[in-house]
């Protein structure tokens, strides 16, 4: 007979879930015909079967590849035991699926014992049939079976690549990618950051809060191997989300979706009296495909979905950083395109200078004006409230009576920039001002020399809160100078041409008359500025290629300001301190995975260890300073219980709490996840 190279082994766990399964084959009409019985290997039944083989001949596992399902008379076959244990152990030894016996023509009654032993023993389902049947009929229905099965599969696999492309062409955010995602697989999608922390997600028609419960901890323990990877023991498909070599987040797909289902019970038979595990296939329900259980794999068009989806979510999240750089180089000012690097540096320079603006041989200094709410329409309702307008009702209260101005938070960033600017004017100070997102104006701040940055900086803050109480509003309440906090100049509509007002500057730039300090906060100032209006600056630079610099650090002190209630006139970057610069970096993927590599192994042991929550401990120990003992009151356990936790908290993080730096580095961490489990 002629022999050939065996092709290269395929086990059971490689072969794509389009195939079929044992038990899927054996349900067909022209097997069943056949009158089937499973004599052996019942947890094999859903292996799958890549193609169906006939055979006669006992050398036949050399010709085959493996997930073949092997059918036979059994003519050819060994007649002593050893020789059809050696036949059982080579198709077992190439991943054969299964083996169907044909009785009638070499074994009239049953399969022999020592082939049901073998088979049992290799976990190599064995079937006889009991009538006789047509293999051609079996291998047509069963290639037909793999034949449409693949065709579903590429169906679905080009609907998937269909519409996540449809969504990227569209720029959908990721709560609609998780959607769609969520409604093509008909399973729970989550999407998180690097710190387990939810930003979208999809229950599919599950429960949402029990979904949710507790995710940080259930997260962590699903640790997958690989980028893209099925944890069976927790049941979720994970992949991670990214681009340009940064991940950023997670994404999880749980299969299945319902939890574990039972497949068909083992009914209690013998053969020929013996006592053999026995699965009528007439009679018995197949389970359904890849539906087995929790431990089964998800089919192979999910890992499709869920890598698609989490591209999708990258390019996405690159695209709305590009198209909002492109938006900036084309609408917006010279500010806008120092800060994105639109243009060359002397460029902007040479436009600011002929804007009137002289950028060279400057202290400049950015600054940075917001509100501390991005709720227009709800700082609007609390101004007029404050302005005699009317009760306020809480947003959300039944009697909700809350006015709202159309296109509020246009409006009131325009308005917004346009004190900005006429504060500007009003101090006598010189520099680009421009709306810089959707809730901040920036200002670039040319000043002759250093020493001029405190007076400046103060000048045009009292001129700003002068022009502009700390609400919007100014338009809707016109020549309304007797309210509280109010100054004439701000309840005038037009101020053009008036240096005769107090703190006015001519608009060429000469400082008008005054009676009254240009740096004198307005009264009520400061009590308006908590609620309102909040300005940052950056560090003061000699150069515009340092500009950028500044103009970012203010930006991250506002956002970091945001949290903090004090009444401060100008907030600069002591004021925030660390816990501040780490809120406002809460979202980047460094900070997280920083915490995540100083604290991931004790966040996991927690999350494992619930009741221990040895995270408290480290905490207390950080903040008393590393004073043991005082450390051990404020967590209210004994010395020696406490000395026992710092100990295993060492060895889980590999760290030694003696150690100034490791504990520094653990400090900081803690913060970051402070900042980033808060709001």
């Amino acid at each position: 007979m002629r022999h050939r190279r065996a092709s290269p082994r395929v086990t059971d766990g490689s072969v794509s879930r389009v195939f079929p399964t044992v038990r899927e084959v054996l349900a067909l009409d022209p097997v069943r015909h056949g009158a089937p019985r499973l004599v052996a290997a019942e947890a094999g039944l859903d292996r799958r079967v890549r193609w169906v083989h006939v055979a006669e001949v006992p050398d036949i596992a050399t010709l085959l590849g493996g997930g073949e399902l092997v059918l036979t008379t059994g003519i050819g076959l060994p007649s002593d035991d050893a020789g059809l244990r050696a036949f059982i152990g080579d198709l077992a030894g190439v991943g054969v699926s299964g083996l169907v016996v044909e009785l009638g023509r070499r074994y009239l009654d049953g399969v022999p014992r020592v082939m049901v032993a073998a088979a049992e023993r290799h976990g190599l389902p064995l079937v006889e049939l009991r009538r006789a049947t047509p293999f051609v009929r079996i291998t047509e229905a069963v290639h037909a079976l793999i034949v449409d099965a693949q065709l579903t599969e590429l169906r679905a696999t080009e609907e998937i690549h269909q519409r996540f492309t449809e969504l990227s062409v569209e720029g959908a955010d990721p709560g609609e990618v998780v959607r769609q995602a969520a409604e093509l697989s008909g399973c729970p999608v989550v999407l998180e950051n690097l710190s387990r922390q939810v930003l979208a997600y999809d229950p599919a028609g599950e429960n949402a809060e029990l979904l949710l419960d507790g995710w940080e901890q259930h997260s962590r323990r699903i640790r997958p191997e690989g980028r893209t990877a099925y944890d069976p023991d927790r049941g979720w498909l994970v992949t991670m989300v990214g681009a340009r070599g940064q991940d950023w987040g997670r994404l999880l797909l749980r299969w299945p979706p319902g939890g574990d289902l039972a497949g068909g019970q083992p009914l209690p038979a013998s053969v020929d009296g013996r006592s053999v595990p026995v699965l009528d296939l007439g009679r018995a329900v197949a389970a359904p495909a890849g539906r087995g259980g929790s431990s089964s794999a998800p089919p192979t068009r999910l890992t499709i979905l869920v890598e698609r989806a989490a591209s999708t979510l990258a390019l996405g999240r690159l695209i709305r950083r590009d198209a909002e750089g492109l938006e900036r180089q084309l609408h917006r000012t010279l500010l806008t395109a120092l800060l994105d690097h639109s243009w060359p540096v002397d460029e902007v320079a040479l436009r600011a200078r002929a804007l009137g603006v002289v950028l060279e041989r400057r202290h400049l200094i950015g600054v940075v004006v917001r509100h501390r709410t991005d709720n227009g329409g709800e700082d609007t309702a609390r101004h007029r409230q404050s302005a005699g307008g009317g009760p306020l009702i809480e947003p959300g209260h039944p009697g909700e009576a809350l006015d709202h101005v159309p296109d509020t938070g246009p409006v009131r960033l325009r308005d917004l920039a346009e004190a900005v600017g006429q504060a500007l004017r009003e101090a006598g100070l010189t520099g680009l001002t421009s709306a810089v997102d959707d809730q901040t104006v920036g200002v670039l701040l040319a000043l002759p020399d250093a020493a001029a940055e405190e007076r400046a900086l103060s000048a045009f803050a009292a001129a700003l809160r002068r022009s502009r109480p700390d609400l919007p509003g100014r338009s809707d309440l016109p020549g309304r100078s007797d309210l509280p906090g109010r100054s004439d100049l701000a309840g005038r509509a037009d101020l053009s041409g008036r240096a005769d007002l107090p703190g006015r500057a001519d608009p060429r730039g000469r400082p008008g008359a005054s009676s009254r300090s240009d740096d004198a906060p307005a009264p009520s100032a400061g009590r308006r500025s908590v609620a309102g209006l909040l300005i940052a600056a950056g560090s003061g630079v000699g150069s515009l290629r340092e500009a950028r610099r500044s103009l970012i650090e203010a930006r991250q002190v506002a956002d970091a300001a945001r949290r903090d209630r004090r009444d401060l006139p100008i907030f600069r970057l002591p004021h925030v301190g660390l816990a501040g610069l780490l809120h406002l970096l809460r979202d980047e993927p460094r900070v997280q995975t920083f915490v995540e590599r100083q604290l991931g192994a004790l966040l996991a042991y927690d999350a494992q260890h619930p009741r221990e929550q040895l995270l408290g401990t480290l905490r207390a120990y950080l903040e008393q300073g590393r004073n043991k003992s005082a450390a051990a009151a404020a967590a209210h356990l004994s010395r020696p219980a406490f000395y026992e936790r710092l100990a295993r908290i060492g060895r889980i993080l590999d760290v030694d709490l003696d150690s100034v730096d490791a504990c520094l580095s653990l400090h900081v961490a803690l913060l970051a996840l402070d900042a980033i489990r808060t709001p």
